[in-house]
């Protein structure tokens, strides 16, 4: 059903609970273990360090985003390598192993997706990495701006602890 790019749902008998998502994850997991691996393991190590971070609600709707654009990459270079085969293997960009092209579409999409996940990034600027509007990282701040922020910071904190001193 998911092959054929079926929608559906799958409830527990018992309980009646949706547990779709625990099927599907499951079906990734066997063909996993069966050796057929798809997902490379630094993708899971850091899927897996999303969880609990601030950013992880906006995990899912990046990965079908990054997933969409997949399928849509994947159908343009069918159809190329479709008209190529018509036209003769040798007149091919991927002749000889040229993959010229397909490795163009995926550093173009690396860069669309490593630019999307810094706009979304709330704390990387206190990583010292400030963006600019199209989501490329700045310079980083000098030395001295630490050190003023650290002032900053002590300033700050003498103050709330002068407010919170109780009053004679």
């Amino acid at each position: 059903m998911v092959k054929a790019g079926e929608d559906f749902v799958v409830f527990d008998a018992k309980s009646n609970d949706d547990i779709t998502r625990q099927v599907l994850t499951q079906i990734i997991f066997e063909q996993e273990n069966k050796g057929q691996n798809l997902l490379p393991i630094q993708f899971l190590r850091q899927l897996i360090r999303f969880y609990g971070d601030s950013i992880q609600s906006l995990v899912p709707s990046f990965l079908e985003f990054s997933l969409d654009n997949l399928v849509r990459d994947q159908q343009k270079l069918r159809e190329q390598m479709t008209q190529q085969i018509a036209a003769g293997w040798s007149q091919s960009p991927w002749a000889n192993g040229n993959f010229g092209q397909m490795e163009e579409h995926a550093r173009n999409n690396m860069a669309v997706f490593e630019r999307a996940f810094r706009m979304f990034s709330p704390f990387a600027h206190m990583a010292g990495e400030k963006l600019t509007p199209n989501g490329d990282a700045a310079a980083k701040p000098k030395d001295g701006d630490l050190d003023d922020l650290k002032k900053e910071l002590a300033e700050m904190k003498s103050r709330i602890d002068r407010l919170s001193e109780p009053k004679r």
